[in-house]
């Protein structure tokens, strides 16, 4: 029996795609840097369904990518090559329980948008602590795949911190389902925590019991111009922080253009501080600010208007706090001669580095930029994953000791190497 065959028969032929315009959704990033072509793009609609595919896959020795929203930004969630991976979507996966409110949980689908989860959370009077700009598109599944931090994440931490419990199926097609563990359980590995970040590489996630958080009050929205990301820095309040957001003056600029905002403040600044409080924060009486929920769109619309200026280099690190104000010093002769626009979560030290200009397949104004990132301390991958984009580099913050650990890891689950090959793990 043929692959296409099997996949059919598992799923139903109307969700075995192989047609090429039907495909071609699947097939290419949100950064459109990272392309291939699929062998077959499957929609299952339940984890029975996940595992008969992955079955037929590991029969027929062809490597599976798992995808959720595609709203990825490192290559790891689209086929790599000529039409040698499948392409496993959990767009079907959809389904969201009813929201225990006693526990504040809630069982979503891995391909359930988290635009979806803040929606039935919030009709139970509850919320969930994982949000993005790409909350309409982005899954639950895609976020803990790549242990996703967001708007929230100094609040409530990243998502591995929300994943109660997991279902998920094995390279060989067995199912792993701990979804509903008890509340205090130390009887061993915690393999939900080991698969949140994983990006693929070791099962597909099919469903998860997410942790809600109570619906926040109303808070307080406030815009403070800064001479530089160290007075940013000095400006955040220790107390009753939900978000914060840094900016810099051509992003905002270029959010201004293209979105037709006006001046956010009385003066241009060279960088923006975007706060969300519990309460209105103190700030020095000289500073200038101004509050406004609606102040959010010249964060939440950088990625919409940075991509109307071409093909973006996207680096997502992490630095010490005191390390930004020199990464950001020395980052213009970094990229030059391209332009740069950088935006990201200040209180994580979290910066998205988006370069203008290089070829989508230069990777020299990559290198340079993740390695003055390592070298001042920082990370290579804050919050969006390896991917296939950085595996290379990975060795610039981890140890070969823990590269190797991660070998033996991969192999243990994923022994033929069938699960997202090529990702993660150089």
């Amino acid at each position: 029996m043929s692959l296409e065959r099997a996949l059919a028969d598992a799923v139903g032929s109307a969700h075995v795609l192989t047609d090429r315009d039907l495909c071609a959704p699947y097939e290419t990033d949100w950064t459109r840097r990272f392309t291939g072509r699929a062998r077959a793009v499957v929609r299952p609609a339940r984890t029975a369904e996940v595992a008969a595919v992955v079955r037929a896959c590991a029969a027929s020795h062809v490597p599976i990518v798992t995808q959720g929203g595609n709203t990825g930004l490192v290559g790891g969630s689209v086929p790599r090559g000529d039409a040698a991976h499948v392409v496993l979507s959990t767009s079907r996966l959809n389904a969201l329980d009813d929201v225990d409110v006693s526990r504040r949980e809630l069982v979503a689908g891995a391909g359930a948008t988290i635009a979806a989860v803040h929606a039935h959370a919030a009709a139970a009077g509850l919320s969930y602590g994982v949000d993005l700009a790409s909350r309409d598109s982005a899954t639950v599944g895609g976020t803990i795949a790549t242990n996703a931090g967001g708007l929230n994440v100094v609040q409530h931490g990243a998502t591995r911190a929300q994943v109660r419990g997991l279902e998920a199926v094995l390279a060989d097609g067995t199912v792993l389902s701990r979804l509903d563990p008890p509340p205090q359980d130390n009887s061993g590995y915690d393999l939900p925590g080991l698969l949140a970040g994983s990006e693929g590489t070791l099962a597909v996630v099919t469903a998860a019991r997410l942790l809600l958080v109570p619906r926040p009050g109303p808070g307080c929205v406030v815009l403070v111009g800064c001479a530089d990301i160290d007075a940013a820095v000095a400006l955040l309040p220790a107390n009753g922080l939900r978000a914060a957001e840094v900016m810099m003056s051509p992003g905002v600029e270029l959010v201004r253009r293209v979105a037709g905002l006006p001046a956010p403040l009385s003066a241009g600044w060279p960088v923006y501080l975007l706060l969300q409080t519990d309460e209105p924060p103190e700030l020095p009486d000289d500073v200038d600010a101004a509050v406004d929920e609606r102040l959010w769109a010249y964060r939440e619309r950088h990625t919409e208007a940075i991509s109307t200026l071409g093909v973006p280099h996207k680096l997502d690190v992490s630095l010490p706090l005191h390390r930004l104000g020199a990464f950001l010093t020395e980052l213009p002769q970094a990229v030059a001669p391209y332009d740069v626009f950088v935006f990201g979560h200040l209180a994580m030290g979290n910066l998205h580095v988006n370069v203008m200009g290089p070829a989508p397949d230069d990777d020299s104004i990559d290198e340079a930029v993740l390695r003055l990132a390592a070298g001042h301390g920082g990370s290579i991958a804050a919050e969006h994953g390896i991917g296939m984009a950085k595996v290379r580099w990975l060795a610039l913050t981890r140890t070969q000791e823990e590269i190797d650990v991660m070998r033996r890891i991969k192999r243990a689950f994923d022994p033929d190497g069938l699960l997202n090959p090529g990702v993660l793990v150089p």
